[in-house]
């Protein structure tokens, strides 16, 4: 969330942070709420500090017993009462009024980063950089085409369990997917992330934390006897992993790989991609996520966008790294960088990884902090994925497809998966 202080000192400053993502932000009632919570705050000092010197006068007074005189003591502990009453129907306020006001500050955005393109859409994103030569052949198939030709996975039985955009993968498509994720968890591991394996269900706070809520809570599944959610990323459980912690500044960064399903419902997605394995309610996901120095987290969104290429190119999937523009930033977001890769059958890139520098938007919700200087100070939080399987198994379907039917499995795969190639049986 975004400091409160800040935006009572320099409300315009806010607004005009917050429209560079395209559509214009008013927060004079955020201010006006705030303005007042610095005068309910000071108003409680003020009467504490009162009260204070009242308790140590009358304790003087009855510490000097030969010079007691009862009508000023009873005059004094009238006071003091009243001083009590006082400061606890302030503090109440106090706690209404924070409340407020954190509940507005929840729903406002990160700011962008000075650095992010100037933008209102994904039609000004920047392009940074392509990878490969993407593959060009005459009429390829789809990857659902070539997933149902070789028995893959089913989406029309998976309905009849659930509902749809649910798949069920078959055979040698689940051995792909585990190949995938046990391919992402190894590379990760080797370059210095710590493995987790977090719940699927997180509670509200988690979500909070990690800017999910208020905001999205129309994108989550929510259990209904329980404050709990399906999570719709690791990102969110690893966020909550450490809330309300006090992190050794020794030990960062912190750099955590984690395997999750992911589960969402795609609002205002319908009759997009109702075909294959790019936009279902459940997928699987490897996650990338450091805890990290304030003052290093320019270098480290860098390594983090450079550790999920690495997947795409150990993979020899071609790619492109887009820099997005501050209109079509995430909410939590500073600066994102996506990872598109190459579909053939739809002649453009689509994106499998996000990877996205929060500063310490996320931390501050989370009450994530280090220590700088002796003092407490909100650490930064970078997460990306490392990267999306069923995308990475729609792009090895279509990229890998031979002539013959079959699909050739990338090298640094078989080890994994076993053998060269998907063939029919």
């Amino acid at each position: 969330m975004l400091d409160q202080k800040f935006i009572r000192e320099n409300p315009t400053s806010v607004e005009e942070n917050l429209s560079l993502r395209g559509k214009v932000f008013k927060i004079s009632h955020i201010h006006e709420l705030t303005l007042k919570k610095k005068e309910i705050d000071i108003e409680i000092s003020i009467l504490q500090s009162e009260s204070k010197k009242l308790s140590k006068l009358i304790g003087q007074i009855i510490g000097n017993s030969q010079n007691i005189n009862s009508l000023e003591l009873d005059d004094l502990k009238k006071k003091g009462n009243e001083l009590r009453i006082k400061i606890s129907e302030l503090e109440e306020k106090q706690r209404l009024l924070d409340k407020k006001v954190d509940d507005e500050i929840y729903n406002l955005p990160n700011f962008p980063s000075k650095d992010a393109p100037i933008g209102k859409d994904e039609n000004d994103n920047v392009l940074v950089k392509t990878w490969g030569d993407p593959l060009k052949i005459e009429n390829p198939k789809s990857h659902w085409e070539i997933g149902e030709g070789l028995n893959l996975f089913d989406s029309i039985k998976s309905t009849t369990i659930s509902k749809s955009r649910f798949i069920t993968l078959i055979g040698d498509g689940a051995r792909l997917e585990r190949a995938l994720i046990n391919f992402m968890i190894d590379m990760h591991s080797k370059n210095g992330y710590l493995e987790l394996m977090p719940p699927a269900l997180v509670n509200s706070e988690s979500l909070r934390g990690s800017g999910q809520l208020p905001k999205f809570s129309n994108e989550s599944f929510k259990c209904s006897n329980d404050d709990l959610w399906l999570s719709p990323t690791a990102e969110v459980p690893i966020t909550g992993f450490h809330r309300n912690e006090i992190i050794d500044p020794e030990q960062l960064p912190i750099k955590y790989v984690a395997y999750s399903p992911c589960f969402r419902r795609e609002a205002g997605s319908y009759g997009r991609d109702t075909k294959g394995l790019i936009r279902l309610h459940q997928f699987n996901k490897v996650e990338l996520y450091w805890f990290c120095d304030p003052t290093k987290s320019l270098e480290a969104h860098k390594k983090i966008t450079s550790d999920a290429e690495s997947i795409l190119k150990k993979l020899n999937l071609p790619y492109r790294v887009v820099d997005i523009c501050t209109g079509d930033l995430g909410f939590s977001s500073s600066r994102t960088f996506d990872l598109e890769v190459w579909l053939p059958n739809s002649n453009c890139y689509r994106e499998i990884s996000s990877c996205s520098n929060c500063l310490d938007f996320q931390a501050r919700r989370s009450s994530i902090r280090t220590k700088i200087d002796k003092k407490n100070t909100y650490l930064h939080t970078l997460n990306g994925s490392g990267v999306a399987i069923g995308r990475t198994m729609a792009a090895i379907l279509e990229n890998g497809q031979q002539n013959d039917g079959s699909v050739k499995i990338p090298d640094a795969l078989v080890p994994y998966f076993g053998s060269n190639f998907l063939k029919t049986t």
